[in-house]
């Protein structure tokens, strides 16, 4: 059984953000963070541990937005079979006054052989409740929206290496790229991958199974126009049109990579030592080098100049959309050496 403590002795403790694959049982567990996938995974988690702990485990669900009076009280009395009694309130952003006033005063007292893990997705409501957690030091587990490309990545890496399978890093860029938009689509795609396929998974393979999304075809496009094949970039583009892709994501693939050469550009150091300072993986940072090794700084600033230009006629300030796309391709696959 996982180790209790008092009140008391957690209220000396501060609260610390324990990331969601480290979410484990505990008298009272705070999921902070609007993704419902990685607080589901959390409570999934928790229950585990606690069956895995031999316990004849109870699972009681309640929703603090119709919640009234003395239910908390109620399912968290003792059992008369000697039951662990787990209890999982969700809908914490729009709780009631009465589901507040419950559980400040469990808070005080909580019973033994009970766990309760609470989720707030996120706002005021309830801003006593949660200084009051905070004060006593319960574990609050991370569940917020994963948007930067690089916690994507490391997330698509750890659901592989927690399936025992082996992905290769531009697949895991690929995958992201295809379908990173969503959170559970992405474990949907990584859940897939390692079912359908038994070797490695590499790019080609990615691109069989989402190459056709926007996404994908989006970052197609940047690559190609990075490296400098010009011939590549303009075909691929000249299809992404021809099949209806919207200028307005693949203009954002071209600035994200753009920019990303722009943050190395000139820097010195190891990719792991400059990685938390620029807010990027040290892979995406060795690629991003690579590429800018192309551009003279005049010609970056240039590619840049033109992709805020192009971003703009995008968006309603051109007849003809898909003319200047073309020309900010084309004027970063002509990149020159310094």
């Amino acid at each position: 059984m996982a180790a209790r403590t008092t009140a008391a002795s957690r209220g000396k403790a501060s609260a610390a953000l324990v990331p969601w694959r480290e979410a484990a049982a505990a008298p009272v567990v705070l999921l902070s963070g609007a993704e419902d996938l990685l607080a589901q995974r959390s409570r999934q988690r928790i229950r585990a541990q606690l069956r895995e702990n031999g316990a004849d485990l109870q699972i009681q669900q309640l929703d603090a937005t119709a919640y009234t009076a003395g239910q908390l009280t109620m399912i968290a009395s003792p059992s008369l079979f000697g039951e662990t009694i787990l209890i999982e309130v969700a809908g914490l952003a729009g709780m009631t006054d009465d589901f507040l006033t419950d559980a400040l005063a469990y808070l005080a007292n909580p019973e033994p052989e009970v766990y309760l893990v609470l989720w707030h997705a996120g706002g005021t409501r309830g801003k006593r409740l949660l200084d009051a957690l905070r004060a006593a030091a319960v574990p609050t587990v991370d569940c917020q929206p994963l948007k930067r490309d690089s916690d994507k990545m490391d997330f698509v890496t750890a659901e592989f290496r927690a399936g025992r399978r082996r992905i290769e890093v531009e697949a895991v860029r690929a995958l992201v790229s295809a379908v990173g938009s969503s959170l559970p689509e992405l474990a949907s795609a990584c859940e897939q991958l390692i079912s359908d396929t038994e070797a490695t998974v590499d790019a080609d393979t990615v691109e069989r199974y989402y190459g056709g999304r926007v996404e994908a075809t989006a970052f197609k496009v940047a690559d190609a126009a990075l490296s400098g094949n010009s011939v590549r970039a303009l075909a691929t583009l000249r299809h992404a049109f021809a099949t209806g892709v919207d200028p307005v994501p693949l203009v954002a693939a071209l600035a994200m990579k753009v920019r990303a050469v722009a943050k190395v550009y000139g820097l010195r150091g190891s990719s792991a030592a400059l990685a938390g300072q620029l807010s990027m993986a040290p892979w995406q940072i060795d690629q991003a080098r690579r590429e800018a090794s192309r551009f003279s700084e005049e010609h970056l600033a240039a590619a840049l100049t033109a992709l805020a230009a192009a971003d703009a006629q995008v968006k309603g300030e051109s007849r003809d959309p898909e003319y200047a796309v073309e020309s900010a391709v084309m004027l970063i696959a002509a990149g020159r050496p310094q």
